[in-house]
């Protein structure tokens, strides 16, 4: 295995640090949530054996610094940063894309922006809610859990905004529990110090953001929704399930839940290969 490249990409009000692996077509990686880069660690390395794989820092997130800290977030400026990126590293050439929660919002967007720069895309549960027939129920989720994140802080917003994306009905018993690989288990101090800029700028604008279903309808055979197996009934499962029947397209469903490639990164990486394949 070739040692990882390491660098840095000045972008509209940021600095994005990334990390390239493999040798082969593009695979750019897009995570969500407040895991940033390292968490495809589980993944990149088994896809490094057949695609040059780059995985980043979205702006504001772990070792991705904006140039003014407090700058608001927008889906558009974060699909840009993934165009800058296929522009410096597959110059000319499309690209496969994947991205997983916010980071499949971004994805979406920089599909319907750029579509001759994606090849394909595998959109993992992007919570785009405001496509959903019961839109107004999560928006006032959303102010809910800001209101709560000024009144009260972190922890209780973060209760909050988990709750909300549960099954309906489903009840606070704990789960079986699931041992995570050392890596996964190592990147939980950064992970806890993304959580405040994910929770205040991510989510409220991520979420609030609406495709443009007839672009992505025009673009759907290069398009895969997928969700994890174990998600069925959860929030961030139903926006992909909507657009996949809306789009006419068969919704790819992938191990484990919302995190399924922390939880279950061999099958995940596998079926992830297999659908870059077909």
């Amino acid at each position: 295995m070739i040692a990882p490249t390491i660098g840095g990409l000045r972008v509209n009000g940021a600095t994005l640090h990334y990390v390239v692996r493999g040798q082969g077509p593009l695979l750019l990686l897009i995570p969500g949530g407040a895991g940033g880069a390292a968490s495809f660690d589980g993944i990149a390395d088994d896809l490094a054996a057949e695609y040059t794989v780059a995985t980043y820092d979205p702006r504001g997130m772990s070792r991705s610094t904006l140039d003014v800290p407090e700058a608001e977030q927008r889906v558009a400026e974060h699909a840009d940063d993934a165009y800058r990126m296929l522009e410096l590293l597959s110059p000319g050439e499309p690209a496969r894309v994947f991205g997983a929660s916010s980071g499949a919002i971004a994805a979406l967007h920089l599909l319907a922006a750029h579509p001759d720069r994606v090849g394909r895309l595998v959109a993992h549960e992007p919570p785009v809610v405001e496509v959903l027939p019961d839109a107004p129920e999560h928006r006032a989720l959303i102010a809910r859990v800001q209101e709560t994140f000024r009144a009260q802080g972190l922890m209780p917003a973060m209760a909050m905004f988990a709750a909300g994306l549960k099954k309906d009905g489903a009840t606070t018993a704990p789960k079986a529990e699931i041992k995570l690989p050392p890596q996964a288990a190592a990147r939980a101090e950064q992970t806890m110090a993304n959580l405040p800029y994910f929770i205040g700028r991510i989510v409220p604008s991520f979420m609030s953001y609406t495709p443009d279903i007839h672009r992505l309808e025009a673009l759907s055979d290069r398009l895969v929704l997928a969700c994890g197996q174990d998600s069925r009934g959860e929030l961030p499962y139903r926006p992909a399930a909507f657009l996949a029947e809306r789009l006419g397209t068969e919704l790819l469903h992938l191990p484990g839940g919302h995190t399924g490639m922390t939880t279950h990164p061999a099958e995940f990486g596998e079926m992830l290969r297999k659908a870059f394949r077909a």
